[in-house]
């Protein structure tokens, strides 16, 4: 599958057949925004707000000094894969306090990416848990930050305890390229698992 180039164009082709529903999901601060933002084709919706005192009260910015905003509803953009599937990605609000809202937004989906950072790996155990109790199966992307330790992905993989056909892979979520294979893997997992996409 290769991803169509970025175009201002709004409409899809009319050979699309097949449109999913993808969330993008992840602890606070993990780089959904980014990703979404990096990937959609058109210009992404984004619900950013400017992150308040009393926000920082509650929400862990170790490590990320340079963070002034944040998701508090929903991230949307969207990305052709090829001339038959096109890919609808929903970023999620990643602070705890939101976890309800992007429940709701598991509905109609068929699969998740799971952003995670080797620096923060335990908040990731919580999104997983909410994606298994709703039954929807997902991969894990390590997101690249300046200063992250490398991992090996076994290591991160028991650390995560993910089971063994879950897809791990590592992405950059500022870089284009990096991004689409990290979506990919999740796709591709989405066919072989489901088959849901057997007509794309």
């Amino acid at each position: 599958m290769d991803s169509a180039p970025a175009s201002d164009d709004v409409y899809l082709r009319p050979s699309v057949q097949t449109a999913v529903k993808l969330l993008i999901v992840g602890h606070f601060a993990v780089g959904k925004t980014t990703f979404v933002g990096t990937l959609s084709e058109i210009r992404p919706l984004r619900t950013e707000e400017v992150m308040t005192e009393a926000g920082a009260l509650v929400d862990d910015l170790a490590g990320m000094r340079d963070k002034t905003t944040t998701t508090v509803a929903l991230d949307f953009g969207r990305l052709t894969l090829n001339d038959r599937l096109v890919l609808y990605l929903f970023g999620t609000p990643g602070q705890q306090r939101f976890t309800r809202l992007w429940q709701d937004m598991t509905q109609g989906a068929l699969g998740a990416l799971v952003l995670a950072d080797t620096r923060r790996l335990s908040q990731s155990f919580e999104v997983m848990g909410v994606l298994e109790e709703h039954g929807l199966p997902y991969a894990v992307a390590l997101n690249q930050f300046p200063g992250a330790a490398g991992h090996q992905l076994d290591e991160v993989r028991e650390a995560l305890d993910l089971l063994p056909e879950t897809p791990l892979v590592r992405c950059d979520a500022r870089d284009r390229v990096s991004s689409t294979r990290a979506l990919i893997s999740l796709v591709e997992y989405l066919l072989n698992r489901t088959g849901h996409l057997e007509h794309a």
